[in-house]
């Protein structure tokens, strides 16, 4: 649990037992609900000793892991963890349907607006909005750990595997590698990544994995990336040098669907990199470690694979001692829109929203607890609220969606700050 002094400043954090008793002898109040802080009321920083945190970031895609942890004599030990969940496929969706809307109306028999795609200029650094979004939420919530523990330091994993060198299939040198930004290739790492450490014919996991290739090299198949799948040990020996299309006939589309797939979220990670890295620097100093490294580091501490544990395992160290429980998952939900009018398949306007968004105190993405004392919806929910100008809300809970509960019983415990939170336990990943 973070802690901070009576003057809002980061202490040392604490286990829950002991903010537990802080909280119920009077010395602490609740600063936030999630993640929870306290504040001490009669303590300071000159009164405490802080010996200080580390912050690990495992970037990726779809999912990021960012562990707090503490660090003595190359021993790390966890303190929190944070997955956060990325909307950056959501944000290109949007875009992509924006633009489809926006090419529809100018080549329909409407007022005339003129073509525009090249008369518009990025800046150095510039990142589509679905990449931005990445980097942003990341360096937000190392803020956020900054104000409410003693960050002394960052690491940082990068990206185990090259796309512009695992689109090729070979080596590149000289000129060839020009558009490369690492020449070390991890092509099994990527593997890995891709197909969720799985075999692709029967989705067995926890097994050793092999390299298959789904087009056979002795009838001609190459070594490309895109002829490259995990296999375990058994359905290897059975396919042999068989086509995929005469071993497996009936899943031989998907199959082969699947091993195509491009390369989007490694592109969407490497082209991140940099970009983390100095928004990070800038702020706290920040160590760099190639991912390699943090699966020896985690091999060797005996830790399973999970995006908070890769966090906690990145960079120099020695050994973990100590892992956290559970996880807070941050899923990247949002604040809402400013449009106030909702489109038909046409992009045209089908219905209109109300001009305010708050009603009876409350906005959509309130965190609350609603206590409903008779009914068939009695007992206490606890979530997200959707807020209704009928004054009958929507409460999402970790169970389901409850609907119309009015809001005299809500009692409102954090604002809405763009994510949708809910917790897991350390080793139940959904891959």
């Amino acid at each position: 649990m973070f802690v901070l002094d009576k003057r809002g400043t980061p202490l040392q954090p604490t286990t829950p037992a002991r903010a537990r008793r802080l909280l119920k002898a009077g010395r602490a109040v609740v600063a936030r609900h999630t993640p929870f802080v306290i504040r001490l009321k009669d303590r300071t920083v000159e009164q405490s000793q802080v010996d200080g945190v580390e912050v690990g970031v495992d970037p990726g895609s779809k999912h990021t892991g960012i562990a707090v942890f503490t660090a003595q004599a190359g021993e790390r030990r966890g303190r929190y963890a944070v997955q956060l969940d990325h909307r950056g496929a959501r944000i290109r969706q949007k875009l992509e349907q924006r633009a489809a809307y926006r090419r529809g109306r100018r080549s329909r028999n409407l007022r005339y607006r003129a073509p525009r795609f090249l008369n518009r200029t990025r800046p150095d650094g510039w990142l589509a909005p679905s990449l931005r979004h990445r980097v942003d939420t990341t360096v937000s919530w190392v803020d956020r750990f900054t104000r409410w523990a003693p960050v002394t330091a960052v690491h940082v994993e990068r990206v185990a595997f090259d796309t512009h060198a695992i689109s090729a299939g070979r080596p590149l040198e000289g000129a060839e590698y020009c558009r490369g930004t690492l020449h070390g290739t991890e092509v099994r790492e990527y593997l890995l990544a891709k197909f969720g450490r799985a075999c692709l014919y029967c989705g067995t996991t926890g097994v050793p994995l092999n390299i298959d290739h789904v087009h056979p090299r002795s009838k001609g198949g190459s070594d490309r990336v895109s002829n490259l799948v995990l296999a375990c040990i058994p359905c290897n020996q059975a396919k042999s040098d068989r086509p995929v299309e005469e071993f497996a006939p009936k899943r031989a589309a998907e199959i082969l669907k699947r091993a195509k797939a491009p390369l989007r979220d490694a592109a969407a990670v490497q082209s991140t990199r940099w970009a983390l890295w100095r928004a990070l620097d800038s702020r706290l100093p920040t160590h760099v470690a190639s991912g390699g490294r943090t699966k020896w580091n985690r091999a060797r501490a005996g830790l399973p694979k999970t995006h908070t544990l890769d966090a906690l395992a990145v960079g120099k160290l020695d050994t973990v001692t100590e892992t956290v429980s559970w996880v807070l998952v941050a899923g990247c939900a949002g604040r809402g829109v400013h449009a106030r009018t909702r489109t038909d398949k046409h992009g045209f306007p089908r219905l209109r929203l109300p001009r305010q968004k708050q009603f009876h105190g409350y906005v959509t993405g309130d965190l609350v607890r609603a206590v409903v004392p008779q009914g068939a919806k009695a007992g206490t929910h606890t979530g997200r609220v959707a807020v209704r100008a009928t004054g009958s809300f929507n409460i999402t809970t970790a169970l389901g969606t409850v609907q119309g509960i009015h809001h005299r019983h809500l009692h409102l415990l954090q604002r809405a700050d763009g994510y949708a939170y809910t917790t897991r336990g350390e080793t139940d990943v959904s891959r």
